[in-house]
């Protein structure tokens, strides 16, 4: 028999703890349900065939229980959903929805307010210049000369026609000719910004792959006379990436979205050409964007700028902050459109199969987390490997790094001031401040907003200042 509800809960309905027990149910005897069910066809309907109305079902007898004035409403320990124990198993969705909404409402008034005040101020100079008709051509017609001299050496020793040492030397000839090749050629036709920093940026791209194509090929050299020598290496050698080099595979690598070289590499199976379309046009909007972000805000806010190391320190760290926002704003449409939307494009086209082009850097605890797969493999394993330490391969790879940053924004510029060199060197310091940070405070999110404060408020904006100060500098004294 069922309790009624004005009985409470019985004694043998509590746990041993004197609350209710949470698996009460309210049951029916089994010739009750019997009955229910063969009744159904006709207690659904009144005696003159309308049905009856629906009835409430009726709550458990726990639920009941739990409304009451006399139930307890605080039953155990428990932290607010903002206290330090407890915010991060909270989900914060709403939170973030919100950040979402007032993004957009004060961009919307900013994008407003800065029409009103300076009118639409894209300019076609910003992406195509007269001046790069003669560097385009010249760089883009002879740049596959030198991945096809490095074909040419490989086969030469694949035929055994010269030595080891002859061709690190033909290697290291053509690696050093595409970086000095185009800064030649950029800074004799005196090319555009823009138009000088994207030729900078291929060349630097194909110098990066030829350097993997020559140190690949070497190691497999090694480990091919190493196995015959009789040396196991198990099940870590792969049969298909040590075979020797061909103009297809070359030919594919250096249109893969990848830096690092080997002769087999994972594929799909089909092209989806819809999902290709929808990546182009995404990536054309963010393009625009990023243009309108320049023109629009960038522009103006460096123009009424001063040299942040000669003017009023005040008047400096204000613009400094000021354009730490479109900075990285035009930074993050940049790593979208060319690390996810470019990248996976190729890919996709090229039937490429590994697009883990990126890690989730975004959470790095110190600036030397996102570091790209060439450097670690390259640079980094080969300095362990012969013998230096931690420290200095970690120097070695930002050094590198250092020197490439400095190219390929100096050599566009016309103007070799170093501040992308001091600026990467500078996160070596940097790394160390944020490990003892991190053990002082026992947490590592102290690292992650480290990093990004360096990253985005005071790097990027004291870059874009710096070279442009000096770019306009050269460009008056030039004038005279």
């Amino acid at each position: 028999m069922v309790p009624s509800p004005s009985m409470g809960p019985a004694a043998s309905d509590r746990a041993d703890g004197g609350e209710p027990a949470s698996d009460l149910r309210l049951r029916r005897p089994p010739d009750a349900d019997a009955g229910d069910r063969s009744g159904e066809a006709t207690s659904g309907r009144r005696e003159n065939g309308e049905p009856h109305p629906p009835q409430q079902q009726q709550p458990p007898q726990h639920q009941m229980f739990c409304s009451r004035a006399s139930a307890p409403a605080h039953r155990r320990v428990k932290e607010s959903p903002l206290s330090s124990d407890a915010i991060f198993r909270q989900s914060h969705a709403g939170l973030l929805n919100l950040c979402i909404v007032v993004l957009i409402a004060v961009n919307s008034r900013l994008i407003i307010e800065n029409l009103m005040k300076y009118g639409l101020l894209i300019r076609a100079g910003f992406w195509f210049s007269a001046r790069s008709l003669g560097d385009w051509p010249l760089l883009i017609l002879t740049l596959p000369i030198f991945p096809l001299a490095a074909l040419a050496a490989e086969k030469l020793i694949q035929r055994k026609l010269i030595s080891g040492h002859v061709v690190i030397l033909l290697h290291i000839i053509i690696t050093t000719s595409v970086i000095v090749y185009p800064v030649v050629v950029i800074l004799k036709c005196d090319s555009a910004v823009l138009s000088g920093f994207v030729l900078m940026f291929l060349a630097s791209i194909m110098w990066l792959k030829l350097v993997s194509y020559a140190h690949t090929n070497y190691d497999i050299r090694a480990l091919s006379k190493s196995i015959e020598k009789g040396v196991a290496y198990g099940n870590s050698i792969d049969a298909e990436n040590m075979k020797d080099s061909t103009f297809k595979g070359l030919v594919y690598f250096m249109l893969a979205p990848t830096l690092c070289y080997q002769p087999s590499y994972p594929r799909t199976t089909c092209i989806r050409k819809g999902w290709v379309i929808r990546q182009v046009v995404k990536c054309l909007v963010f393009t625009g964007l990023m243009g309108f972000i320049i023109e629009q805000y960038i522009n103006p806010i460096v123009k009424n700028s001063k040299h942040p190391l000669k003017g009023n320190f005040l008047n400096a760290i204000e613009r400094v902050l000021k354009l730490s926002v479109p900075t990285l704003y035009v930074w993050l449409c940049m790593f979208y459109c060319f690390f996810h939307l470019w990248l996976n494009i190729l890919a996709e086209l090229l039937c490429f199969g590994d697009r883990e082009f990126y890690k989730d850097w975004w959470n790095a605890k110190t600036v030397e987390e996102p570091v790209h797969k060439w450097i670690i493999r390259h640079v980094y394993f080969p300095c362990i490997r012969n013998g230096l330490s931690r420290g200095a391969a970690i120097l070695i790879s930002f050094l590198i790094s250092a020197i490439f940053h400095e190219i390929c924004i100096a050599v566009p510029c016309h103007i070799f001031k170093f501040w992308a060199f001091i600026g990467i060197m500078f996160q070596i310091p940097l790394v160390f401040l944020t490990k003892y940070l991190q053990e002082k405070f026992k947490n590592t999110m102290v690292g992650n907003m480290i990093f990004w404060f360096f990253f985005s408020i005071l790097g990027q904006p004291m870059c874009v200042l710096l070279y442009y100060h000096d770019i306009m500098n050269r460009q008056a004294q030039a004038s005279r």
